[in-house]
Formats: structure tokens, sequence, C-alpha cells
């Protein structure tokens, strides 16, 4: 009796932990692609079975291309920029100082907010009219900037706001990677006169890069899911210029009630962030050098 209970424990110790992966991702994800082969407004009872046809639609539909163009564009604006101005954060705290956890505080504060709320803090910020940053460029006499009001800026301002917020966090990241890096390694390096460039790229980068490959998933993501930056700031203009994906299907669930549609959508954005984070993990992990 006590080898089955040896045996059962396991299962019943990870048991609720698969009922909630179930309940919460399983069912749901089977859920939409049941929806997505189907016709409903929310308001009809009647759900009718059509098939592929919303996936055909998805493919002849221009705007949902130009949807697709800019969940990629703003993901590698966010991911690479946001990596950067993190590791140059990293390095910079990571020397030490006086005012060491308050600068580190400081700069992990705007991960804490709610998305929302700095997403209204720039939005008032880049106001055409009123906002902060074009009033200290007007004071500078550069002239207005159209932030968010002109379709060939408005991406990258929205992919601004998610590197502010999240630099703080991929800092302090890469600052717990850079203090695993051991010391012996660097003072090997400087008794063989290495330049602090050849420290960088040579003891550095390589021992960082299983940190960095974390934070690469991790933001790419977090920025291929974005919404609540678009619905506050731009509601996907001007002339879908800030449309993605998510809130694309946001849209023809809830304010157009096509829910197919919109699921097919939805099915179409998990495929695209499995095959994202199979490829990292498939093709890039193998470059990682784990100690």
């Amino acid at each position: 009796m006590s080898m089955v209970r040896a045996r059962l424990a396991p299962y019943v110790m990870i048991a609720p932990a698969v009922t909630m992966l179930g309940v919460f991702t399983v069912y749901p994800a089977v859920d939409l692609i049941r929806l997505s082969l189907t016709s409903w407004n929310m308001i009809d009872p009647v759900k009718t079975f059509v098939g592929f046809e919303h996936y055909l639609s998805l493919a002849a539909d221009p705007d949902f291309r130009r949807v697709l163009v800019n969940t990629f564009l703003y993901t590698g604006l966010c991911v690479t920029a946001g990596l950067t101005v993190g590791l140059a954060l990293a390095l910079w705290l990571n020397r030490g100082g006086a005012l060491r956890g308050f600068a580190q505080a400081a700069v992990f504060s705007p991960h804490i907010v709610s998305l929302v709320s700095v997403s209204l803090l720039w939005l008032w910020m880049m106001d055409p009219q009123f906002g902060l940053l074009n009033a200290l460029l007007v004071s500078l006499g550069l002239g207005r900037f159209p932030w968010l009001t002109h379709p060939d800026t408005a991406l990258a301002s929205l992919a601004l706001v998610q590197v502010w917020k999240n630099a703080g966090y991929n800092a302090l990241v890469l600052i717990a990677g850079l203090q695993n890096i051991p010391k012996e390694l660097h003072e090997a390096a400087e008794l063989d006169r290495a330049s602090p460039w050849h420290k960088f790229v040579g003891v550095t980068l390589p021992l960082l890069s299983p940190t960095a490959f974390f934070l690469l998933v991790v933001n790419s993501i977090d920025s291929f899911k974005v919404f609540d930056t678009i619905a506050v700031m731009t509601q996907g203009g001007p002339v879908n210029a800030t449309n993605m994906l998510v809130y694309y299907v946001y849209e023809n669930a809830f304010e157009y009630f096509k829910i197919g549609y919109a699921s097919a959508a939805g099915v179409v954005l998990l495929v695209l962030v499995f095959v994202m984070t199979f490829l990292y993990f498939g093709f890039i992990s193998k470059k990682i050098h784990y100690r």
C-alpha cells in the first residue's frame, strides 16, 4: 500500500497544476479553434459551421496583412531597443556607487506601474498641442513632432512607451547575470592585456547570453501580445498604422461582433507565438554559452 502511495504521490502533487493548465489554457485554445470554424455574432444563438472560410478571408484581407507587418515591426523594435537600453543601464548600474540601490529602484519603477497608467502618461506627453515632449522641442526651436498623429511615426512612438516601461526590468535581470560572471575571468582577461571592448565581447557577452536569451523570449512574447497601449493611445490609428494582432482580434470580436473571424485571427496569433518560441529554442538556444 505504501508503495502505491509513493508512486501516486507525484501525480497527486501535480494534479492541481495540470487541472489549472487544462481549464485555463488547453480548453480555451481548443474552443478558440472550434469557434474559428463557425460563423457567430454573439447575438444569434446559432453557430453556423463554415470550415476554413475565415482563414481564407484573413489571407485575402489587406488590413490583416498590414496588422501582421505592424506586429512584427513593433516586436522587432521593442525587443532590439529594449535589450540594448537594458544592457546599457545594467552595465552602468553594475559599476556600483553610493546611490546604486536608489538608481536601481528608480530605473525599475516604471515596470511596476500598470500599462494603462503608463499609456495615459505618455499620451499626455505626446499630445501634439499640450504635450511635454513637443513643449521641450518647441523650446529648443525644433518644432512640433507628430508622435501619434502620423502613420510613419505612430508605431515607433508606441514602441518607445514599451521600451521605457520594460527597460528597468531588463536591466535588473541583466545585472543579476553580470554579477553571476566569475571575477576571475575578467582578471585573467586583464592579465592578457585585453581592452575593455575585448573583455566585453569575449567574456561578458558570451556568459551573459543565457540571461539575454531569457529576456529575448519574454520581451518578444510581451510585445507580440500588446493591447493596452494601443487601446489607450491610438485605437489602431492613424489609418491602421498601429493596429496589431491582439487589438485586431478584440476589434473584430467586440466592435464588429465577428466572433468566428476574430477567433481565426486568434488562432493565427497562437500559431505565430508558438512558431516564434520554437525557432528561438530550436536555433538560438544552441548558441547560448551555458557554464
